[in-house]
């Protein structure tokens, strides 16, 4: 595609570079930008860069914040002897939108998954024996997706965690085999949440 500023171009190219978005929808995207007013682009570049500068991640359960403690974390209503382990942002998101969990969160940053050179030391497992260990912890909820890399995971946490005196379940699966938890809708990961089931009973039927 032929450019008539290499501004433009420049523009077009960093915007493709987002998930789903090609070249033509990035054109159709910066085109937009500058027939809106200069200001709303730059409000739009100022929010980029602050969220490159100054975006910030809860020191214990790792999800997106901006302090060193999450909302989340930093609340005295919320269940801290239960843990919903997720494994990224978004999932952290679909349940908080349900406003049915009262527990806390432990954002694991991804899930084992070999193929894509993902292993158990680039997730954040570490911090969450630390915190079974320090903190009083009743039940771990393994909310993972129903992949066979989300039930990977999720073994593996569990033989890592097993010796600890806790409750492990997984959410029910109203959520499809095969499906990520940030797509399903509020009402099935209410169901979920609530008619969770041992983790030993879940796995041996598996």
């Amino acid at each position: 595609m032929n450019y008539p500023s290499k501004v433009l171009e420049r523009a077009v190219d960093e915007m493709s570079n987002l998930p789903g978005v090609g070249k033509r929808t990035a054109l159709r995207l910066v085109l937009h930008m500058l027939q809106r007013p200069s200001i709303q682009t730059e409000n739009l570049a100022n929010a980029l860069k602050n969220l490159v500068n100054d975006i910030q991640y809860c020191e214990k359960c790792h999800t997106i914040s901006d302090s060193e403690l999450c909302q989340i974390c930093a609340n005295p209503n919320r269940d801290a002897s239960i843990i919903c382990v997720v494994e990224d942002v978004r999932d952290v998101m679909a349940i908080e939108n349900t406003g049915q969990y009262r527990g806390v969160f432990h954002v694991l940053g991804g899930r084992i998954s070999p193929m894509d050179g993902m292993g158990p030391d680039q997730l954040h497992i570490d911090t969450l024996v630390e915190r079974v260990k320090t903190d009083e912890i009743s039940e771990i909820i393994f909310a993972l997706s129903s992949t066979i890399e989300g039930d990977t995971t999720a073994f593996y946490l569990f033989k890592v965690l097993k010796e600890a005196q806790l409750t492990f379940s997984t959410i029910a699966r109203g959520i499809g085999i095969g499906d990520e938890l940030e797509y399903a809708d509020e009402a099935t990961l209410v169901r979920s949440l609530q008619h969770r089931v041992p983790y030993i009973e879940s796995t041996s039927k598996g």
